[in-house]
């Protein structure tokens, strides 16, 4: 039968709980007196919920991808003087999908960012009950982390770095390369990305915008690789999770 407690790992033959939840130091970790403690909770469900949606987001990605590439060789046409009625239609169409696009993208990257930000609530008080020495950044940190200027340029990876450390098994935390690269593609995403839309904004002749195509063309494909990356982050990290759970609390070594 599974454990009455997490309803995730299979209870002991003798009792109701699992391992994990029956051993008192080491997975149920009492963050200070007067609070409650701490249990492990699975992070498969949500870690599948932020993947499926980071995959999503890729998709619209690719779609933007497209419609850029559409808008560029209109926009190469127009400004090469041609203006038949084909051309004009093909731009019509191209101008409707270009906005279909922006809205799918703003509509996708806010139900992901709340997942992912759900997600990342769990694995860090899993992370707490695995380490709970281990933290640098108090617990609120994992929301307020994105919206505080100027902090928001490194504190959430902070974050990511203490959780993946202490969820990682054996004596040494895992190598930190994923975390990077996830960390560096979102700084690219955010910072040019918003300074290269700016400047599509600003175009206004047709030649402005054939140029301004290309900028864009490339911001979505860092969009489309930063999600691609978020994604191997969460099935990396929910995996290492899931895994140090099942092995159980460590057995203190004898005096």
């Amino acid at each position: 039968m599974l454990c009455t407690r997490c309803q995730h790992f299979e209870a002991a033959p003798d009792g109701v709980l699992c391992t994990a939840c029956a051993t008192p130091a080491g997975f149920a970790a009492p963050p200070g007196a007067g609070t409650p403690k701490l249990w492990l909770r699975s992070p498969v469900g949500l870690g599948w919920a932020t993947v499926a949606l980071l995959g999503l987001t890729a998709a619209v990605d690719l779609f933007a991808i497209v419609t850029d590439f559409l808008r560029y060789d209109v926009t190469g046409d127009l400004a090469g003087g041609d203006t038949g009625a084909a051309l004009l239609d093909r731009a019509d169409v191209s101008d409707t999908l270009t906005a279909l696009a922006a809205s799918a993208q703003a509509a996708v990257l806010l139900a992901c960012a709340v997942v992912f930000v759900i997600w990342l609530w769990r694995v860090r008080v899993n992370a707490e009950v695995f380490a709970p020495e281990g933290h640098r950044k108090a617990r609120g940190w994992v929301i307020a982390g994105w919206f505080v200027p100027f902090v928001s340029l490194w504190y959430p990876r902070r974050v990511v770095l203490d959780v993946w450390d202490a969820s990682s098994t054996g004596d040494r935390p895992r190598g930190h390369a994923l975390v990077n690269v996830w960390w560096t593609l979102w700084l690219l995403t955010n910072v040019v990305g918003r300074f290269l839309a700016s400047m599509v904004g600003e175009a206004d002749t047709p030649q402005e915008i054939h140029d301004a195509m290309l900028q864009m063309l490339f911001a979505d494909a860092v969009d489309l690789t930063a999600a691609l990356v978020a994604a191997a982050l969460v099935l990396r990290l929910t995996r290492m999770q899931d895994e140090k759970a099942r092995l159980g609390p460590a057995v203190p070594a004898a005096v």
